[in-house]
């Protein structure tokens, strides 16, 4: 049934609220497109019998050769950067990458610093932008103030859309009155192409002869442009690439590639979009070998070819996720998110290819477990400001910290007061109940330590622990 505008009924409240919010045209088309798949009783879900595992890819450290294309292509590429999240899943309520990962350096300082470095050595222009949301972009930018990295005819961010959140019950826009910033969500990071149209964006940047953009989390400080790739991408004429990695135990829940079967095109699964009876194989990292860093490479000429082509949507394959309108509050109503995966993007382009990289370009930080593994000296530093694995560890690194006692962001800095245990010589960490760390920790080996009682318990400074 449609209404007097034209929009099914059971859309026509959702335009409402999204118009009254302000939202471009573009952004209402895009969340359309992906109510009614839901509404006509789509999953999203993609199934174990509808693909094939990727046995062997072209890997980074053959890719020598395109170096010189590379450097030649430096005036030509954008750095992007995903900076929309609050870290919710640490209890955080402002931008992640305003979290402090080496000492009086948060995510930001480090991806300003990258680029100028990048621009230092090379002479290029090398743009940066942030696609930011409307909670994180005010801090973000006050942080890059303090860099010189705008330049001039390019926008420093664009914003990412807003979406409303699906009551689960009936179906239309939930109402929280409460807390009415919690009716709306984000769309996922699919969003960003539609985001680099309606914000002007992609406008910009192509006219400022800007043909590539390479495009990571702003939570992945090892993911920095690399000039072996960009002569790659642009020496081959590829449209979309996507930076992959070897799948360890500590991968089995992230998104991974794989072959569509019935025509033979890379596919991104996400965990979201896998059904309870696949989850073993989805989880097989022998099977499944490839885990996507959300490092992208994209042709902005091929990106607005194929927007032209279906009407400035990508028609990306769409992820149902059930979330409290309130993430913290569990009595408030539970609801639908609807997200996309901007790296699901590998199918919309023909010819685009997956990159095999090392761990060293992954380096992401999701939980306080990864905060305080790229917190310590198993990570470092290096000359253009990347944060990868110290080259005297080997092997996984593994922390399990209780969720108690660390999940949130400022529980764990209270109990970690003066930084960072040493975790260089380190395997795995398990601590099971409530330890306040002391300055000069060290762990070696494959250490857990566990209180029997409630009472916080104090590990002295100096400490040292052998497993």
């Amino acid at each position: 049934m449609r209404g007097a505008s034209g929009e099914g009924a059971g859309f026509a409240p959702f335009a409402e609220k999204m118009r009254a919010e302000g939202l471009p045209g573009l952004a209402i088309d895009t969340f359309r497109h992906y109510l009614e798949q839901l509404q006509t009783g789509a999953s999203g879900l993609i199934g174990e019998d509808e693909i094939s595992p990727v046995s062997t890819l072209e890997r980074l450290d053959d890719l020598s050769a395109y170096a010189e294309r590379g450097r030649g292509a430096l005036d030509q590429v954008a750095v992007i950067k995903l900076n929309g999240g609050l870290g919710t899943s640490m209890g955080m309520t402002r931008a992640k990458s305003l979290l402090e990962v080496k000492p009086g350096l948060r995510f930001l300082d480090l991806i300003a610093q990258q680029v100028l470095a990048l621009r230092e050595r090379t002479q290029a222009r090398v743009p940066l932008l942030c696609m930011n949301s409307f909670r994180t972009r005010d801090d973000s930018l006050a942080v890059l103030a303090g860099y010189s990295v705008e330049l001039p005819g390019i926008p420093l961010d664009f914003l990412q859309h807003k979406i409303p959140r699906i009551d689960a019950v009936h179906g239309g826009p939930v109402a929280w009155e409460r807390e009415p910033v919690h009716e709306w969500c984000p769309p996922g990071h699919g969003d960003l192409y539609p985001a680099l149209v309606t914000s002007g964006a992609l406008a910009a940047l192509r006219e400022a002869g800007i043909r590539y953009a390479f495009v990571s989390n702003a939570d992945n400080l090892g993911a920095t442009l690399d000039e072996r790739v960009l002569g790659w991408v642009a020496e081959e004429g590829i449209p979309f690439a996507m930076e992959v990695t070897d799948r360890t135990r500590a991968d089995r829940k992230g998104g991974h590639l794989a072959v569509r079967r019935s025509d033979g095109a890379l596919v991104l699964r996400e965990s979201a979009q896998c059904a309870e009876a696949d989850r073993d194989s989805f989880q097989d990292i022998e099977r499944h070998r490839f885990f996507n860093t959300n490092n992208l490479w994209i042709d902005l000429d091929a990106l607005q070819a194929a927007l032209d082509d279906r009407g400035g949507v990508l028609g990306l394959p769409m992820i149902r996720n059930e979330k409290r309108c309130d993430p913290l509050d569990p009595a408030s109503p539970q609801t639908i998110q609807l997200e996309t995966a901007m790296g699901a993007a590998i199918e919309a382009f023909a010819g685009a290819r997956a990159l095999a990289v090392s761990r060293d370009r992954f380096a992401p930080v999701k939980t306080t477990n990864d905060l305080l593994a790229v917190m310590s000296d198993a990570y470092t530093l290096t000359e253009d400001r990347r944060v990868v694995r110290h080259q005297d560890t080997a092997g996984d690194l593994v922390v399990e910290l209780d969720e108690r006692f660390y999940k949130r962001v400022d529980e764990f800095l209270s109990r970690f007061p003066d930084g960072a245990p040493s975790l260089r010589a380190c395997r795995s960490l398990r601590v099971e109940g409530d330890h306040v760390f002391g300055a000069g920790v060290v762990v070696e080996g494959a250490v857990a330590l566990s209180s029997a009682g409630a009472e916080q318990v104090d590990v002295p400074a100096g400490r040292r622990f052998a497993g």
